[in-house]
């Protein structure tokens, strides 16, 4: 999922860096500066909604757009999401195009 996430958005133009999971997204994420962080809900070590939390717990990332892809398309972790700081949701699987004005929408 993360070669396709990739693709998409590395053949529209965007510069992607991708990590393991959401531990390793916030050690990363703690140095370096993105317009936009992408994440899954389910993931080892961390999940999506504790990354969401963290960096909104921060100064850094606090007004960085943060959307969430992913299978999950309950409401209530939809609810959870935006509670956590999520700015969008998108359902795997996700249309490319779709993906890529996503990313413009909330970057610009």
């Amino acid at each position: 999922m993360r070669a396709l996430l990739n693709h998409a958005l590395a053949s529209n133009g965007f510069d992607v860096a991708q990590a393991e999971d959401g531990m390793a997204a916030l050690d990363w994420l703690e140095s370096n500066e993105v317009d936009v962080v992408i994440t899954d809900i389910n993931m080892p070590r961390l999940d999506g909604f504790g990354l969401i939390e963290r960096l909104r717990d921060g100064e850094r990332h606090r007004d960085r757009p943060i959307l969430v892809l992913t299978t999950e398309s309950s409401d209530e972790k939809k609810a959870r999401a935006r509670a956590a700081g999520a700015t969008g949701w998108i359902v795997k699987p996700f249309d490319p195009a779709k993906l890529v004005a996503a990313v413009r929408r909330v970057t610009h």
